[in-house]
């Protein structure tokens, strides 16, 4: 069941105030959606945005949200079952890294509460406050998840963050697979794996082998289409894909070599990045 637009739809972001997930919220607001709820924890830039899309005709709503906290999620998401009623259309994208260090070389261990909370704990709970609303629903609605290619290969550097994108992309899937067996036809996941994209986030890594940087507007793009679609999941780009294929056949040792001379295993190597 393909869904042509949001027109008349309720759409929830998270991490919504700068990089792909203004970028989400931007595309609702042009396709005429009847409510855009912005959430992030960056107070001055999300008001910021949430001025920029209104001026634009949007019907849009803020709240400052820390999605590492269940109960701040819970406080949120009642207040915006009040504002606009239930959300038809949830995108997870908030998200932190953290990395350019081995595991054990670790100083904060919040950082890896931190990173586990926000990336894959956090889509569990939101969509929880609005997945069954859409269950019961006859609408059309759609859940689109932004993990990450990193949680498709290990990638030295970053493990915690492998592991958290790993988590949010076996989730994610057993998810839609559920909604399949129950006969939700109506409700559709979409998982999105991205290798680096140059929002900031991962200022430093380097592209590999015919993979470089992503432009997050055409992530933005291919995201959103295949959201409306109904696909179940998205591998960016297709050497990704190909790392991936080739990973679940190959010798441990054969992957590594691969891996390693074609530049994944040192993609992290003078990361620097930004704290969000």
């Amino acid at each position: 069941m393909k869904l042509d637009t949001v027109a008349g739809k309720k759409v929830l972001v998270t991490g919504a105030a700068m990089g792909l997930g203004k970028l989400f919220a931007e595309r609702a607001v042009s396709e005429g959606a009847a409510a855009v709820v912005l959430w992030d924890i960056n107070e001055t830039t999300l008001k910021e945005t949430a001025a920029e899309l209104a001026g634009r005709g949007g019907r849009v709503h803020h709240h400052v949200v820390d999605v590492s906290d269940r109960d701040a999620i819970a406080e949120a998401a009642a207040a915006v079952r009040t504002e606009v009623g239930d959300i038809d259309i949830l995108v997870n994208n908030a998200g932190i890294v953290r990395g350019n260090r081995y595991f054990w070389e670790t100083e904060n261990r919040a950082d890896i509460d931190k990173t586990m909370a926000i990336n894959s704990l956090a889509p569990m709970y939101i969509t929880l406050e609005f997945l069954p609303a859409m269950v019961r629903g006859t609408g059309e609605a759609r859940v689109l998840n932004i993990a990450s290619s990193a949680g498709l290969v290990s990638n030295p550097r970053m493990s915690v963050y492998a592991a958290s994108k790993w988590a949010a992309l076996g989730w994610s899937d057993s998810v839609r697979i559920e909604l399949e067996q129950a006969g939700h036809a109506h409700v559709k996941v979409t998982t999105i794996c991205p290798t680096y994209i140059d929002t900031g986030m991962f200022d430093g890594a380097k592209g590999f082998w015919f993979t470089p940087i992503l432009r997050q507007d055409a992530v933005v793009d291919t995201s959103w289409k295949q959201m409306k679609a109904g696909n179940p999941l998205v591998v960016l780009p297709w050497t990704s894909r190909l790392n991936k294929a080739l990973s679940g056949v190959l010798p441990i040792k054969a992957r590594d070599l691969f891996l390693n001379t074609v530049g994944v295993y040192h993609s992290m190597d003078k990361f620097t990045g930004r704290d969000r």
